[in-house]
């Protein structure tokens, strides 16, 4: 796969895969099921709150395998992962739940937010409101939408989707041109992503570049590339209190206390 098709392949796939969940089980079936699903947890609330006090909040991610790295984690137990991370003071979950690249299941979603009391994010790929349903129907709190995979009309239908199922939205960034596109949608959490999902190289100047463009009224959410107590420390200088962190944590014997040491300067 080169690296310029990573996204175009991931989104390619997608758009099969949504085809056939929705002959599996369709939306209308989704919806009647819904007064079932767990009660949401909020998910933007509770980033929020602690870094308008310049308190700092991770979203701690539960994820297998990656499309530039492979297998990052063998010893894989998403619900064992989840206790560990909120015992750890993890503000939040993410739980990939993307099968062909990363290696995810719906069913890891299901695992983690049962053992927890905190909110959880599905990530994948959104790209068809079907998705979005579905992300609730799970039991997801909130999902990500990625600016770089939908044009302006799509990302606009699935934001209201997820709005008007009061799912918290994570609109993720990588460049000037696309944050100005989340500005515009309202939405309080902004995620800038510092790996470029064409090349998949990771830089975190890219946070540094956009957050003079942010209103001081949204959450700032920095994505990839956090691998040390400096970094977190040369964030939270920079006013950046709200981290997305995966495969640091993953790698850890210990993921939880990997999440004290960096986070916290816990030793």
């Amino acid at each position: 796969m080169g690296d310029a098709t990573i996204l175009q392949e991931i989104l390619a796939q997608k758009q099969l895969e949504v085809s056939q969940r929705q002959a599996q089980r369709s939306v209308s079936q989704l919806q009647r099921e819904l007064p079932a699903a767990e009660s949401l947890r909020p998910f933007e609330t509770a980033l929020a709150e602690k870094t308008a006090a310049a308190r700092s909040a991770v979203i701690a991610e539960i994820k297998k395998a990656s499309p530039s790295k492979g297998l990052i984690r063998p010893d894989f137990d998403p619900a064992a992962l989840a206790r560990d991370y909120a015992m750890a003071g993890a503000t939040c979950l993410s739980v990939l739940t993307d099968e062909q690249f990363f290696q995810g299941h719906d069913d890891f979603l299901r695992q983690a937010r049962s053992v927890c009391e905190i909110p959880v994010l599905r990530k994948d790929f959104m790209i068809d409101p079907y998705q979005i349903v579905e992300s609730r129907w799970l039991g997801a709190d909130c999902i990500l939408l990625i600016v770089a995979a939908l044009d302006n009309v799509r990302l606009r239908e699935l934001y209201q989707c997820a709005r008007e199922l009061q799912l918290g939205v994570l609109v993720e960034v990588h460049n000037r041109d696309e944050l100005e596109t989340a500005l515009e949608l309202g939405n309080r959490l902004i995620g800038i992503n510092n790996r470029d999902l064409h090349s998949f190289n990771t830089s975190l100047q890219t946070t540094f570049d956009l957050l003079p463009f942010i209103p001081a009224d949204r959450t700032v959410i920095t994505e990839s590339g956090i691998h040390t107590r400096a970094d977190v420390v040369g964030m939270e200088e920079k006013g950046v209190y709200g981290f997305l962190i995966g495969e640091t944590f993953m790698r850890a014997e210990r993921p939880g206390q990997r999440l004290r040491e960096i986070m916290f300067g816990d030793d």
